[in-house]
């Protein structure tokens, strides 16, 4: 009794993840979404798209065929840009964040970009986590 009601629980959890993300064609991203992917990623394709509900709130998650993870905020507009180790474009990254890094790291590059609820968390080549707020200014470093 006890393995079966394991197995009922497994596949339970394995289940509701799966419900959770819809694999959906590029072209069902909503627009600002595609234009963004066209306009600072042009040089590498989709690898895949998933409708996405994380913590309760609708999104997309897009990844790249060079590595680089995209989510989207139900609207389209980016919330996170993941290169791992490799640098991503920085276009899209607020000048004041941009200036920062290269003021104070002038060697280093932006890996990973994360808008959170409260903050902005930039990741660079180094290691080094950096934290903002929404509208630039330093906080910290981790």
């Amino acid at each position: 009794m006890k393995t079966k009601i394991a197995l009922a629980v497994l596949l339970l959890g394995l289940a509701i993840p799966a419900l959770a993300q819809k694999k959906i064609a590029p072209g069902e991203l909503p627009k600002p979404a595609q234009e963004f992917l066209k306009e600072h990623f042009s040089h590498t394709g989709i690898e895949k798209a998933k409708k996405d509900a994380e913590h309760g709130e609708k999104g997309y998650e897009v990844k790249l065929q060079d590595g680089t993870e995209v989510e989207f905020w139900k609207d389209g507009s980016y919330r996170e840009v993941d290169g791992g180790k490799n640098p991503i474009p920085t276009a899209f990254i607020p000048a004041s964040i941009r200036d920062y890094v290269a003021a104070n790291y002038p060697n280093e590059k932006i890996t990973h970009i994360d808008y959170g609820h409260k903050d902005v968390d930039v990741d660079l080549t180094n290691g080094i986590d950096l934290e903002f707020t929404k509208d630039g200014k330093f906080l910290k470093k981790d």
